[in-house]
């Protein structure tokens, strides 16, 4: 049955402290960010999602940045999370951090409705000079979040670029990957989303942030007017290729009407196609009908290639 999930994301642009310092600059970026959510907490949205270290400023550097985050320390996310309890939403939160033996990582910490931090991912593979110049270390693991409409998961920046993490988050497969970054992945985004069979969020720095579809159609994207973007997605869909379920998705048409939808992007042989009714589930209507779903397609298609006497010697 229909699962529809809204969701926000803010590509704001990074600030300059204008020569701040102290509580004086942490302030200023409280107001930042206290402007920028209320551009879509009017909309009610079930998720945001924001950049990559949000609330570094771009003009304080070495040392000087390290006094900032000391000052810093838990207030903007603090304030982030009474925002999430006041207005029922969840925040993935984006920022470099401090950890408890003084080593620094970069981080998004997922916040839930109820204002509580549920889990927090460290970025996999920061680029050499994070760590050297920085500080910060890599990230090991790739946790998934459970959120009361599903599941999430997270990648930062450079992280696009990787196999190593794409292929743990593909083998789980999670509702929606939520991407803070400070550069864009051009392709890259469109391929993670169909790899993982995910939604796809970008959150980026002044730069074009989309929401994207597991068929690797973009749902919404902010402009060179609005940094911010909310849309409704609907989590109760399924990738399937063509092969075979052309007759069954027919069928489903006809039987459902507007209760079942399929959106095809063209040229990529597969279809996303998802229940739009309250009684339904997708699995259900695909269980009616006998269809193959991508990912047993695939393996199928994979071991006939491998079966004896269908390859060559």
């Amino acid at each position: 049955m229909a699962n529809y999930v809204k969701v926000s994301t803010i590509c704001a642009a990074s600030i300059n402290s204008n020569g701040l310092s102290g509580q004086a600059a942490v302030d200023r970026m409280l107001e930042h960010w206290t402007a920028k959510l209320q551009q879509v907490l009017p909309e009610n949205p079930d998720l945001i999602v924001l950049p990559e270290a949000c609330d570094r400023y771009g003009d304080i550097t070495g040392d000087d940045r390290l006094a900032y985050y000391n000052v810093r320390g838990n207030q903007i996310r603090n304030m982030m999370m009474e925002t999430a309890r006041k207005h029922q939403c969840y925040i993935a939160y984006s920022a470099i951090r401090q950890v408890e033996d003084g080593s620094w990582r970069n981080s998004t910490q997922m916040i839930d409705r109820n204002g509580n931090i549920i889990g927090i991912y460290n970025k996999n593979h920061p680029v050499i000079e994070e760590t050297t110049e920085s500080g910060i270390l890599c990230g090991k693991v790739a946790p998934v979040f459970e959120c009361d409409f599903g599941t999430v998961a997270c990648a930062i920046c450079f992280d696009l670029n990787f196999d190593e993490l794409r292929l743990k988050y593909a083998a789980v497969q999670p509702d929606i990957i939520l991407f803070s970054s400070m550069y864009h992945g051009g392709l890259m985004q469109q391929y993670w989303a169909y790899s993982c069979r995910s939604f796809f969020v970008g959150a980026l720095y002044n730069l074009p942030g989309a929401i994207i579809a597991p068929n690797g159609r973009t749902l919404a994207e902010t402009t060179n007017y609005f940094d911010h973007v909310t849309t409704s997605i609907n989590l109760d869909s399924k990738l399937i290729h063509l092969d075979g379920n052309w007759p069954k998705i027919t069928v489903l048409k006809e039987k459902y009407g507007p209760g079942f939808k399929m959106d095809d992007t063209g040229h990529l042989g597969s279809v996303l196609i998802s229940s739009e009714t309250a009684d339904v589930t997708i699995d259900e209507m695909i269980a009616e009908v006998g269809i193959e779903t991508l990912n047993d397609y695939m393996q199928r298609s994979l071991e006939h290639s491998h079966a004896p006497g269908n390859m060559e010697e």
